[in-house]
């Protein structure tokens, strides 16, 4: 029986020395976590600046500092080209404060995200395609914003990366003989694309496709009877 008792004796001791070296964080105030994350921030800590901004965000959802801390995640995760992790941080920002006057650069910056990932005319022309989505819409809700600005020379840039991603395409179909293929992609250029630096070449390569087209050969039709045999 004392053996028992020396035994929980030195199991509480051990659980109360764990516990005393073992202290838990101590909470910091909604305060000090936003000049945390702001010190981490203009240091370009930005993971740091993140923990720091999200704690506050979760501990402090009704605090003064929850809006700006839920903006500069999505700032942190852009400037660490986390493009992803930022547009969903950038949405969510504009999802919950739709009526805020940094709206217009909330969606610019989501712009951004697309934009920045724009990668050469023969890859995947998603991001030119999200981007120039964005900032249309930028332009459409906010005319007159200093974003909206901004925002134009982009989405020339958006449309000549298109256009030029069509052409692309168009010629890689021409130079296989694959002239009807080819000729959608230039229509398209024309259609879709019609002030791009490529209107002139791409009604150039219509005109040869469609020669092109014409001169080839008819495929023989096939009769009922024919089929039947086949």
């Amino acid at each position: 029986m004392k053996r028992i008792y020396l035994i929980c004796f030195a199991l509480a001791f051990l659980l109360a020395s764990c516990s005393w070296w073992s202290k838990p964080e101590p909470e910091k105030t909604a305060d000090e976590l936003a000049a945390e994350g702001r010190a981490a921030f203009d240091k370009e800590h930005y993971e740091s600046a993140i923990k720091a901004y999200e704690k506050l965000s979760d501990w402090y959802p009704f605090s003064t500092h929850a809006k700006m801390a839920a903006l500069q995640v999505a700032e942190a995760h852009y400037l660490s080209e986390e493009y992803e992790e930022a547009i969903v941080a950038y949405t969510e920002y504009e999802r919950m404060h739709p009526n805020d006057e940094k709206a217009p650069y909330v969606i610019y910056q989501i712009g951004r995200c697309h934009f920045d990932r724009i990668e050469t005319i023969d890859r995947d022309a998603t991001s030119a395609q999200n981007a120039l989505s964005t900032f249309r819409r930028l332009v459409e809700q906010f005319p007159d914003s200093e974003y909206a600005e901004k925002a134009r020379p982009h989405i020339a840039k958006c449309l000549s990366d298109l256009a030029a991603k069509e052409m692309y395409v168009g010629r890689f179909y021409f130079k296989s003989k694959k002239y009807k293929a080819a000729l959608q992609r230039f229509e398209g250029v024309i259609a879709n694309y019609p002030d791009s630096e490529f209107a002139v070449e791409a009604s150039d390569y219509m005109a040869q496709c469609r020669t092109l087209i014409a001169a080839e050969p008819e495929q023989p039709k096939v009769s009922d009877a024919d089929k039947g045999m086949e």
